[in-house]
């Protein structure tokens, strides 16, 4: 272990064996709908001809290449999770599939999908399923390798990536932050460091002119309370730093990015659209308590930015429950399948008065069982809210392929696209022509 990584983790034994993911053992339910949502996912969909009906990916989790903060930890790490995937079971269609649980490689994110390499070839399949928008990262490690220094290649890399979707009548939706910081940026005590915001503020400065023509979406910040938590409250994220007190520091320097970021943002084109990926879950607790938990949960964050939002972008996946009940559909991750969750979000946000975009929805699912229906189920339940008069622009399913799921790795098949990480062979999902069908529809 180098001396930053002993510095920076901390030492080896005292590091948690880290989450890889619930799976049963062998989960063989049928994913029969519950009425509560079943006939609206078979009824007429009805969207605005200026709906952005796309996906979503993150540069680490599928360029390849990256060396940042969670390259050195994923090094780092990855014996133990192994150790940890070896206390669950796993069913036999998880385990055939390379990388698995039980292997190392699974943890390191590599050259992920070779996205870096393939995003013209991987935008072709884009918009031959249809989407005429995609939301993408933008990697501050490559483009700002060293403090100060910014790389011209890397930028000119990410503007022919632009370029790239603008010619197929693609719109970007460019995140500026994804969870992965420099290296030198985590040596300085990233989120924790006095003048972090700073540093964000400037390489979003920069983004910002040089794709001022090219880009009108932009996302400051992806999950910034599901972030601090894992990382400062939880402890299983980088850099594992588990304590109450660095989880507010660095919260509120996320507050106070964001404000800074945008307002520079918006010094170099007013008419830029500013928002945020915020992370939600419907809670399914008792009426005296989940009204603090839901805001605290899900809105704080938005509420302490709104002044500085152009729209809000919501990234769900599952309910929370007070208790443990097991649910009768669940992900191969073991979350539970719950739209009606979505509605519910949305319908709360209206009160914001911004547009909202639903920049992450999606399953993890190896066999492609579920995830047709999950998709018309979800946006059944988003088209519910817009006809109760929410302002919904766009829907972006997670994700355009398979990828690296973080401290999970490689084994949760979210695409619509499927990896052979091997070969790094896209094989298109029965389920991804099941969405393209959705939005020809939505169209006609």
């Amino acid at each position: 272990m180098s001396n930053f990584q002993k510095s920076f983790f901390g030492n080896r034994k005292q590091i948690v064996l880290l989450s890889t993911g619930f799976v049963e053992n062998c989960p063989r339910f049928s994913y029969n709908k519950t009425p509560a949502f079943a006939e609206e996912a078979k009824g007429r969909l009805n969207f605005p001809k200026s709906f952005f009906w796309g996906s979503s990916t993150s540069s680490h989790q599928v360029e390849g290449g990256t060396h940042n903060d969670w390259t050195e930890w994923e090094r780092v790490t990855a014996k133990l999770k192994v150790e940890n995937a070896k206390l669950r079971g796993w069913p036999d269609y998880i385990l055939h599939k390379y990388p698995n649980p039980l292997q190392e490689e699974n943890y390191i994110s590599g050259k992920a999908c070779g996205h870096y390499h393939r995003f013209r070839e991987d935008f072709d399949i884009a918009r031959s399923l249809g989407h005429n928008a995609h939301r993408f990262s933008i990697e501050w490690s490559r483009i700002e390798p060293e403090e100060g220094k910014f790389d011209e290649k890397e930028i000119e890399h990410y503007r022919q990536v632009i370029r790239a979707l603008r010619e197929r009548g693609i719109e970007p939706f460019i995140t500026l932050w994804h969870w992965t910081h420099p290296v030198w940026f985590a040596k300085r005590g990233g989120w924790l460091a006095k003048d972090a915001q700073i540093y964000f503020s400037r390489f979003c400065k920069r983004m910002g002119e040089e794709f001022k023509d090219e880009v009108q979406y932009w996302i400051i910040l992806n999950e910034p309370m599901l972030w601090a938590t894992d990382a400062y409250r939880l402890g299983k994220k980088p850099p594992m730093a588990q304590s109450v007190f660095k989880f507010l520091k660095a919260y509120v320097q996320l507050v106070r990015a964001h404000r800074n970021a945008a307002a520079a943002l918006k010094d170099i084109n007013k008419d830029f659209h500013i928002g945020i990926a915020e992370s939600m879950n419907d809670m399914l607790f008792p009426a005296l308590l989940k009204p603090f938990v839901h805001y605290f949960r899900n809105l704080l964050f938005i509420s302490l930015v709104k002044n500085r939002l152009d729209f809000i972008g919501v990234n769900y996946y599952r309910p929370f429950r007070f208790r443990f009940q097991k649910p009768l559909h669940i992900s191969d991750m073991g979350w539970e399948i719950y739209p009606e969750g979505m509605c519910h979000l949305l319908k709360d946000l209206k009160k914001y008065c911004k547009p909202i975009f639903i920049m992450e929805n999606g399953i993890a699912d190896a066999r492609d069982a579920k995830r047709a229906d999950f998709i018309k189920s979800h946006i059944a339940m988003m088209q519910r809210a817009m006809n109760e008069g929410v302002d919904v622009r766009g829907y972006f399913y997670w994700s355009l392929f398979d990828n690296f799921e973080w401290d999970s790795g490689f084994w949760p098949r979210f695409g619509l696209v499927e990896i052979d990480y091997q070969t790094l062979k896209r094989r298109i999902r029965p389920s991804a022509y099941e969405y393209k069908k959705i939005i020809e529809e939505s169209k006609s």
